[in-house]
């Protein structure tokens, strides 16, 4: 069975989160709004009314996530359901674009702001050169899904039930387990170590092993992005 993990919005923790992913040699991919990334670090809100939460600086992203895969999460992170299809596929053209720009390199996920979606703005990232797109739905098996542009994931990394959710996908014969989150969400020393310890016990089962999230979908050949 195959491991895959995203992670939204592109914050400070990513660096902390890089980090221990590569020490535990872990593969994941990362959700990103390039039009809310500037010269320095900001959009700051906070979390749970406790943690101040800041999107990295421009100039962090592509030291920060070397060697990991970069996804579309639309320019802005608006609310899908406020946009017309024009707007949305503005937002999501323009973001795949500056992602490709900047990081040079082709992007074929996307994750849906909110996780808010319905069938016309999944036909939108079909046009617009994406292989799949996530939304917030919890589904074991989650793969092969119905539409891969209305995808579901197993469950949120902090979901109680995570390693009732990995078993019973195992049982399935999964092809996979999926998991994201934001790392923002590990507010806590604890929280990190309970992370870590997940990683390492992932790494410790003979029959899973990590994955990209783009090698899932080797028959989605990718479209000429809109302009």
């Amino acid at each position: 069975m195959k491991i895959v993990q995203c992670w939204d919005d592109g914050v400070v923790d990513d660096i902390r989160l890089c980090a221990l992913l590569r020490t535990r040699g872990a593969r994941a991919t990362f959700n990103l709004n390039p039009g809310l990334h500037g010269a320095r670090r900001g959009h700051d809100w906070i979390y749970q009314h406790t943690k101040v939460v800041q999107r990295l600086a421009l100039g962090e992203l592509c030291e920060t996530y070397q060697g990991f895969t970069i996804a579309n999460h639309t320019l802005t992170h608006p609310f899908p359901s406020r946009l017309s299809l024009a707007e949305w596929r503005r937002e999501v053209s323009d973001g795949r674009k500056q992602l490709q720009d900047h990081f040079q390199q082709e992007v074929r996920g996307f994750a849906y702001p909110y996780g808010e979606h319905d069938a016309a703005l999944a036909e939108v990232l079909r046009e617009t050169g994406h292989c799949y797109a996530r939304t917030c739905l919890n589904a074991t098996p989650c793969l092969p899904a119905r539409d891969d542009f209305i995808l579901a994931t197993d469950c949120h990394h902090a979901d109680p039930a995570f390693w009732e959710r990995y078993e019973a996908a195992k049982a399935a014969r999964s092809p996979v387990f999926y998991f994201w989150g934001h790392s923002y969400e590990l507010m806590t020393e604890a929280d990190w170590a309970g992370f870590d310890a997940k990683l390492q016990r992932i790494n410790a089962d003979p029959e899973v092993r990590w994955a990209d999230l783009p090698e899932l979908f080797p028959s989605s050949a990718p479209q000429r992005s809109a302009p």
